[in-house]
């Protein structure tokens, strides 16, 4: 099995290294979850389409990041597209917080 995953819709493909590459290359503005501006920051949540689990668990494909505020560069990572969805739904809610 491939550490390389594309999307169709929300479904997650495992697939091999060029139909990862070709997705990807046509893709790049579709890979977006969310993105939202809060309290002077931003929370971006993206589809990384490579496991970054690096072996250690569950595939990791998904990423929320936080970019500036007290919460700059926190990140966490999950599997699905409805896991992404609540993942940044909790770090908007860390940043509202401050915590």
């Amino acid at each position: 099995m491939s550490d390389k995953y594309i999307l169709r819709g929300h479904d997650i493909v495992n697939v091999d290294l060029d139909t990862w590459a070709k997705w990807f290359e046509e893709n790049h503005n579709n890979r977006h979850v969310a993105n939202q501006e809060v309290n002077g920051a931003r929370v971006s949540t993206v589809f990384l389409g490579i496991d970054h689990s690096f072996g250690y668990g569950p595939p990791q494909i998904f990423e929320t990041m936080v970019f500036g505020g007290p919460l700059d560069q926190e990140q966490d990572r999950c599997f699905t597209w409805e896991q992404a969805e609540a993942m940044h739904q909790r770090m908007v809610e860390r940043v509202v917080a401050g915590k």
